[in-house]
């Protein structure tokens, strides 16, 4: 295979280094204070790049850490920690460190560091929600030691000395530069964590290596994160203080970005699309995004684990409904798991796309009835979402579709973001609602999953022929035979339905018009506060 290689000077010539952080055009007036307040939708899990669970805490995490590797603004993979990578098998890597990579507490930040925080990541002892994210990314022994089969430092990554780390992956996977980019591949602090423990992540205790450092938090109230001075690009940070306000409630923060509180929303609320469009112009944004909204069925007990009760359910949701009127802001109906805006992705029509929505329920009744439900013994269940409005209204009025089309019962339950969190762990659920945003711009990100070994496999779906199908893709190395693969996986999804894909997520978000170098056209929607700056206004 070709030799790989890709060096800060080769990036700089077609990128701007200035990528890294703020673009600021010559010229520009800058307003006094530099600082912002941005909304995340949920008081964050844990700071620990090991330790995130979802969405909410993601943001703050890409601020305090940087990995290997980072996105500019269209997403493309620019140096991070890493200024430059080679490999000529695309098995083998060696990324070349910066020398002047620091944490905040000054100490250098060395290829060791890399070594000790990925084996903590995969290692059973931690529990992280994410270590699956490396033997999806291929490195060399990650499954085994995530099954608790080979012990942590047999992984496969290593320190040739300080500025040298050699990564070796257990297939050829030519994208695996820009996986390091996920935060969490992101590097920790092993003495810090040695000397604090549980409690490393407490403000005075964290140290990061990323463009901002924790200065303070009130827990459902504030993270406030000022400039790392250590950074080792800090002098193109513009911002001096990023707060984000955790708020699970969409109507709080669109009111709270009008009353001037907040600048940068992660979501509003989509009956209010086309009011706040009038109202608001030139701040309402909705890209596509690399995301699907979908729910997951418990495959293991209780009706749900009956194959045909779960496709009959899926089958009896209006996406077309859901997509453009219930949420009714730009989104698309998901007719596959994997969206449609993924690179590598050519999507086969599936059965419910070819169908209308009155033969579906037809056929869902049908289903239903085989399984041993009808009208003398109805179905009953219980659907579980995260506390928002919008996740509310999806489940109101998928329960009357069910209701209606085939005479399910349906108990709706929400629940606070941690609370939600152990009760999807302990698949105490019949349904429950869920998400995917990609962690990289394959369709692997999506669906690897439903594989049986994926810590992130909420429904616990577990098919030997599935497995099959992903191993076998992830070894070919022509698109056309992978794209193919997928869509055999997306069929089996289809016919399994082990979850119900929704609708497509839009990048929806409000951003006030003195926020400039927002990467509105990310698809993976990753936003550093190290590229953003505030003009007078």
């Amino acid at each position: 295979m070709q030799k790989t290689r890709f060096t800060l000077g080769a990036l700089a010539a077609c990128l701007s280094f200035a990528s890294l952080a703020a673009e600021v055009p010559a010229g520009t007036p800058l307003a006094a204070s530099q600082e912002i307040i941005r909304h995340i939708k949920d008081e964050p899990a844990s700071l620990d790049p090991a330790k995130a669970v979802g969405l909410p805490e993601i943001p703050v995490i890409r601020d305090l850490f940087e990995g290997l590797t980072s996105q500019d603004a269209s997403g493309k993979t620019v140096p991070g920690v890493a200024t430059s990578w080679q490999t000529s098998d695309n098995k083998t890597w060696i990324f070349t460190l910066r020398k002047d990579a620091r944490w905040s507490n000054g100490d250098p930040v060395t290829a060791a560091d890399f070594v000790y925080s990925w084996q903590r990541l995969v290692d059973p002892k931690t529990s992280s929600t994410f270590a699956w994210f490396a033997a999806l990314a291929g490195i060399e022994n990650a499954a085994a030691i995530v099954k608790g089969e080979m012990s942590a430092d047999k992984l496969g990554v290593s320190a040739v000395d300080a500025t040298h780390l050699k990564v070796t992956l257990d297939k050829p996977l030519p994208w695996f530069a820009s996986l390091t980019s996920n935060f969490s591949l992101f590097p920790v602090p092993q003495k810090v964590i040695a000397g604090f423990g549980e409690q490393w992540t407490r403000p005075g205790n964290l140290v990061g290596n990323g463009a901002y450092q924790l200065e303070s938090r009130v827990v459902n109230e504030k993270l406030v994160l000022v400039r790392n001075s250590h950074y080792w690009d800090d002098a193109h940070s513009v911002l001096t203080k990023v707060t984000f306000l955790p708020l699970s409630s969409e109507s709080s923060a669109a009111k709270r970005y009008r009353a001037g509180e907040i600048d940068i929303t992660e979501s509003f609320p989509k009956e209010q699309f086309a009011m706040l469009k009038k109202q608001l112009p030139g701040q309402v944004y909705t890209p596509d995004q690399l995301g699907t909204y979908y729910y997951a069925f418990n495959t293991r007990k209780g009706p749900t684990a009956d194959a045909r009760v779960r496709q009959a359910l899926s089958w009896s949701i209006d996406r077309q409904i859901i997509a453009g009127k219930v949420v009714g802001s730009g989104e698309k109906p998901a007719w596959h798991f994997t969206p449609d805006v993924t690179a590598g992705f050519s999507p086969k029509a599936s059965f419910i796309q070819q169908h209308s929505q009155a033969e579906l329920n037809l056929q869902a009744k049908a289903l239903l009835a085989a399984a041993g439900y009808g009208p003398s013994k109805p179905l009953d269940l219980t659907l579980l979402y995260n506390s928002s409005e919008n996740n509310q209204k999806i489940a109101i009025a998928v329960a009357s579709m069910w209701k209606k089309n085939l005479g399910v019962n349906v108990k709706l339950q929400n629940q606070e973001w941690k609370t939600y969190i152990d009760s999807r762990s302990s698949g105490n659920f019949d349904v429950i609602r869920a998400s995917w945003v990609g962690d990289y711009n394959e369709p692997s990100t999506f669906l690897s999953l439903l594989g049986s070994t994926h810590s992130g496999n909420i429904s616990r779906f577990n098919s030997k022929e599935y497995d099959a199908i992903l191993a076998q893709a992830s070894q070919l190395t022509d698109a056309q035979a992978r794209n193919a693969a997928y869509n055999r996986a997306e069929q089996l999804i289809a016919d399994q339905a082990p979850i119900a894909p929704i609708y497509q997520y839009t990048n929806g978000r409000l951003i006030k018009p003195y926020v400039k170098g927002y990467p509105i056209n990310n698809p993976e929607d990753v936003a550093y506060s190290r590229q953003l700056y505030i003009v007078q206004h």
